[in-house]
């Protein structure tokens, strides 16, 4: 989003917020807005925080050092400086940057948390946070540096540096400095103040907005995976028999049932499923589709649940309750409940993966492909079809797992051991994130297959859904009739998985 004129605001009141509206911010697609009960709440918890550095009453963060400097305490007069310096100090993450959606979502899930009011932010702040995201100010947040315990410190840092005119931030297309950024949309940098500093960088927003936009991505798989299954489904002329709704419904997992209903009803009117007669039953990577799938829906639900929580909690330290004027101190900011979710859906993501693969291999595979030619190849000899797509696949489905291994089993301490317990929660949910790119490139290489296969078998009349599929995939990929680089096919399609494209 460029200038300063969103067309669509979302309010930010700190108990609403959902996955899809954090995309539409993230995706640019909206802009944000303060709600006034948010602002009243911020301005209490604000009141409170100078009330006790006022008093010179010893308070974590307000008054005293961070971490294990928390044993030093700190004047009225030297908070201004503290604040700064933490934000300086900590920003010394390392990588490539997180991309510009991300980045977006990373402040909006921060503003949110703000925005319950009990963060002693002065709520100016919390108005040039708005501001920057709403006026395409995108500050330059590298990837690597936290450690998912006191939140994800070095990542918010960078956000934070361009809040008082300093780091990098992306504008217009350029990459400038934090000050510049600001004056190009006529804005000027703030003085932190109280816990200023302190409420913008010790949450969980970092491996938060990795999460959401992940998890998003994943459900789009997941979708697409089924989608695939019924194409591949067809293309293997598989026996319905195991989808019928008796059988799961004596399982009683829910998302078994779902899966297999949503497959009966793309296979509906299909003239290729129950055509062979050499057989009675499919091998699993067919039969076994909703209960391998099914369970790996049930697991995104558990994702969802446990993010769409962490999106509108308060995760900072300590926490200002403004009706009781007390500032307690706890732990709100460590990352694992998401550090956990996040490596569950590695793992699920990455079974949709491991079946997409070997429906893959079925298909390419003459002797497990009930008569399609070998690489489904037009000219079998001097092509070599589909051969090295699945290799591709194979290679990627290795690589996830290797990523699936979970972040959250790790730990090591930090702060001269007054932080010695991590959830590696921001490194859990960029392995998720690449482990859903790579499933994506693994599924739409199963659906170009599958239209292929589709292609090379007498024309029958497909399944109400899976027909709508098999029209899409032509749209973006043609037969392959000759030999051709397919690197630019697989992504086109994996783009359409990831945004949600195929369903529509």
């Amino acid at each position: 989003m460029e200038g300063s004129n969103p067309v669509h605001y979302v309010e930010i009141r700190g108990e609403d917020l959902s996955p899809e509206k954090v995309a539409d911010v993230a995706y640019s697609r909206s802009g944000v807005s303060i709600a006034g009960t948010a602002r009243e709440k911020m301005e209490a918890s604000f009141s409170l925080v100078k009330t006790i550095l006022a008093s010179g009453r010893p308070t974590y963060g307000i008054s005293t050092g961070f971490g294990d400097l928390s044993r030093v305490t700190i004047s009225e007069n030297q908070n201004y400086e503290l604040q700064r310096n933490l934000i300086r100090s900590h920003a010394a993450g390392v990588g490539q940057p997180f991309s510009n959606e991300v980045v977006r979502a990373m402040m909006l899930l921060r503003l949110n948390a703000l925005c319950v009011g009990c963060s002693g932010i002065n709520p100016q702040v919390a108005d040039l946070l708005a501001s920057l995201i709403n006026c395409g100010i995108t500050p330059v947040i590298p990837e690597q540096g936290s450690l998912g315990a006191s939140g994800d410190l070095a990542n918010l840092a960078h956000m934070s540096l361009v809040l008082i005119g300093e780091g990098q931030a992306e504008i217009d297309g350029e990459r400038v400095g934090g000050q510049e950024a600001l004056a190009r949309r006529g804005l000027k940098p703030v003085r932190l103040f109280g816990k200023d500093g302190l409420a913008l960088i010790n949450g969980t927003s970092g491996m938060l907005a990795v999460g959401v936009l992940t998890l998003l991505k994943a459900e789009n798989c997941l979708n697409a995976a089924n989608a695939a299954a019924a194409l591949t489904f067809e293309a293997l002329r598989g026996f319905r028999d195991a989808y019928q709704p008796q059988i799961h419904f004596l399982r009683k997992q829910p998302g078994q049932i779902e899966v297999a209903s949503s497959l009966l009803s793309m296979l509906e009117g299909s003239q290729y499923a129950d055509s062979r007669t050499e057989d009675v039953q499919d091998a699993y990577t067919l039969r076994c589709v909703p209960q391998v799938h099914g369970a790996s829906q049930d697991a995104l639900g558990y994702v969802r649940g446990v993010l769409s929580r962490e999106i509108n909690a308060v995760t900072d330290n300590p926490l200002v309750f403004s009706g009781t004027g007390r500032v307690i101190s706890g732990g709100n900011f460590h990352g694992q409940p998401l550090a956990l979710a996040l490596d569950f859906l590695a793992i699920a993501v990455s079974e949709l993966a491991n079946i997409s693969e070997r429906r893959t291999e079925r298909m390419v595979n003459p002797q497990l492909s009930n008569g399609l030619p070998a690489f489904l190849c037009c000219k079998g000899g001097v092509q070599s079809g589909f051969m090295i797509p699945q290799y591709v696949a194979a290679s990627l489905v290795s690589e996830n797992k290797i990523l699936a291994h979970p972040a959250s089993v790790d730990s090591i301490p930090s702060s001269a051991n007054k932080e010695d317990h991590v959830s590696m929660g921001a490194a859990a949910a960029r392995k998720a994130a690449q482990v859903v790119i790579n499933t994506s490139r693994v599924i739409a290489i199963e659906l170009i297959c599958a239209a292929q296969a589709i292609d090379l078998l007498d024309q029958r009349e497909l399944g109400a859904g899976t027909g709508r599929v098999y029209r899409q995939i032509r749209q973006y990929v043609s037969k392959l009739t000759e030999d051709r680089p397919l690197s630019d096919d697989i992504e086109t399609i994996s783009r359409l998985i990831v945004s949600g494209g195929l369903q529509e």
